[in-house]
């Protein structure tokens, strides 16, 4: 198999269904194509927290870490959803912690609360995790982003590194993060779908 070009993406595989010629897509999931390659956007799944005209903000879903969210940050290890691990949110402030919720209900926001879209919204650390908990249906830890400047990410949706999909609210709470690369463009029509296929190791196919 060889690598798929950029032309060889349909406007379903590039903006996902019923997205129109939507420019901008807040609340929707990046999964990486194979010319990305090697790198930390590896077949990774972003979702994007915010897109406008200034440029994009997401965090990969996908590449849990080793360290346990109650080694770094103790209080939280109880609110974060199973596997309750550090994620590597993308390549930029590695070193800084970013928390990401799924409210419990629209009518119970927590102090501190930003909202993304629908349920999703960030998460003050700096709150004690009490008053937290009890308003958030889960939570991811993830130790830095993913950041785009202005017209950056619709180049590179453009060129074909990034199939844009709808997301579904538990993606980020999947409990298999590991297996959401081929399990979201399976769900897929199309190209995006015939992705999944595509082997680990493209010379051994």
């Amino acid at each position: 198999m060889t690598e798929p070009e950029a032309a060889g993406f349909d406007d379903e595989a590039r903006l996902g269904p019923d997205s129109g010629t939507a420019r901008f897509h807040r609340g929707r999931l990046l999964v990486a194509t194979p010319l990305l390659g090697v790198g930390p956007f590896y077949r990774s799944v972003v979702l994007l927290l915010d897109h406008d005209e200034e440029g994009a903000l997401g965090v990969v879903i996908n590449q849990p870490l080793a360290a346990d969210v109650a080694e770094v940050l103790p209080d939280w290890g109880s609110v974060a959803t199973a596997p309750a691990t550090v994620f590597s949110g993308g390549p930029v402030s590695p070193e800084s912690a970013l928390a990401v919720g799924v409210l419990a209900s629209s009518h119970g926001v927590p102090p501190g609360w930003r909202e993304m879209y629908d349920r999703v919204g960030l998460v003050d650390l700096d709150l004690p995790a009490a008053e937290v908990a009890a308003a958030v249906r889960g939570m991811r830890v993830f130790a830095g982003y993913a950041g785009w400047g202005p017209g950056q990410l619709e180049g590179e949706i453009e060129e074909g590194s990034w199939v844009v999909v709808d997301a579904d609210e538990n993606d980020l709470l999947s409990a298999r993060p590991q297996d959401l690369w081929r399990a979201v463009l399976r769900r897929q029509s199309g190209d995006a779908r015939m992705l999944s296929t595509y082997p680990d190791d493209p010379q051994l196919n």
